[in-house]
């Protein structure tokens, strides 16, 4: 029988609400393919400063180094807001990432069918969307130096190695690959000499080892344009550090809610997943969060971390089964439908990955 250990951070506000039904769901696949999950819990976020007045605590960060994969909930507290240094929640979850050498983050976007009402934009631009955000994540302004901040000036600093923008880059050549075969890469090249590396770099790595896939490059700021104009034409988007971060909470619009989506971030150590939305402390403690993003991160560490696609495939296919029945939390329920609760929503998928059973509509929908 395969073991796997996992290092479970559930986080601050609903991280631990959300977690709690991720596991729920692991053990469930667990049950049905036949390996065993050994789950840990560790601090991060301000459980972290609580803890040990650290955002990332030492007992943290040794038991993540050693797991097979890393399962975060979410970090963030308003009454850290003001925090610095390792006090800041935030600065917790960039401290996880570069321990674990997490340099290429995953978002997947697909828009499901019986969720198209959920999306600001026409449901016909939304017809077919299935596209994935390839992230750098350890490098660029958020971890450049100098860094400073003076009374009436202030200084980030962006750079990045050819070094850096290859290993990324095979990562989402390699996804590209695997899927429809195109890859659009991010920058702004017009501008900015990092983005004149980026591009030159990509386009050799295309060149001299994956000659099959189309590749196409964009100015960032079209790039936001065609995701939300043009998005089903998008396959596989490769961007830096903060083009990322800004274009994949852009097109979380696309689901309709960021507490649909997921993310993986892989790179040298354990891989890190996590859910793309926040702490949310305003909703947390009251069971009404949907677990569907930290759920389906479950399902990209199952493919990822364990290297475990079918029961990965399970996951997918017992949250879209769901999610087709009218389960619906309050962030993407219509008005005058049903709202269920995190806990029922991950009893739904868990229920559907371990006995295969046809999910009953919810009333109302």
């Amino acid at each position: 029988m395969k073991r796997f250990s996992l290092a479970v951070l559930p986080g601050d506000g609903i991280g631990p609400e959300v977690t709690a039904e991720a596991v729920k769901v692991l053990r469930a696949a667990a049950d049905l393919f036949g390996y065993r999950i050994e789950t840990r819990e560790y601090a991060v976020g301000a459980a972290g400063v609580a803890e040990s007045d650290d955002a990332l605590p030492e007992r943290t960060r040794a038991a993540v180094v050693e797991a097979d994969a890393v399962l975060l909930g979410a970090v963030g507290h308003p009454d850290l807001a003001a925090a610095e240094g390792k006090r800041r929640p935030e600065a917790g979850l960039l401290a996880l990432r570069k321990l674990l050498g997490a340099y290429a983050n995953l978002r997947p976007v697909v828009v499901h069918s019986s969720l198209v009402h959920t999306s600001p934009l026409r449901p016909e631009r939304l017809a077919g969307v299935n596209l994935l955000i390839v992230r750098e994540l350890t490098g660029g302004l958020y971890y450049g130096e100098p860094r400073a901040l003076e009374r009436e000036t202030a200084v980030n600093t962006l750079r990045y190695s050819a070094a850096e923008i290859e290993r990324v880059a095979r990562v989402a050549f390699r996804a590209a690959a695997e899927r429809r075969g195109v890859l659009t890469s991010v920058d702004k090249a017009n501008v900015l000499e990092v983005s004149q590396l980026w591009r030159e770099t990509v386009t050799r790595i295309g060149a001299e080892e994956f000659p099959a896939v189309e590749l196409e490059h964009l100015y960032v700021d079209f790039a936001a344009m065609r995701l939300v104009a043009d998005p089903a034409r998008i396959d596989v988007l490769l961007t830096e550090n903060l083009f990322g971060d800004i274009l994949s909470d852009e097109a979380a619009v696309l689901a309709g809610s960021l507490g649909l989506l997921p993310s993986a971030s892989l790179g040298d150590g354990p891989g890190l997943f996590e859910p793309v939305h926040g702490s949310a402390p305003d909703i947390a403690g009251r069971g009404v969060a949907n677990p569907i993003g930290a759920i389906a991160s479950a399902a990209m560490l199952l493919r990822y971390g364990f290297r475990l696609p079918d029961a990965a495939a399970a996951v997918d296919q017992a949250v879209a089964a769901v999610l087709t029945a009218g389960a619906r939390t309050a962030d993407i329920a219509r008005d005058g439908e049903r709202a269920l609760g995190t806990r029922e929503i991950g009893d739904e998928v868990a229920r559907l990955v371990l006995w295969g059973e046809a999910v009953q509509p919810v009333p109302g929908h």
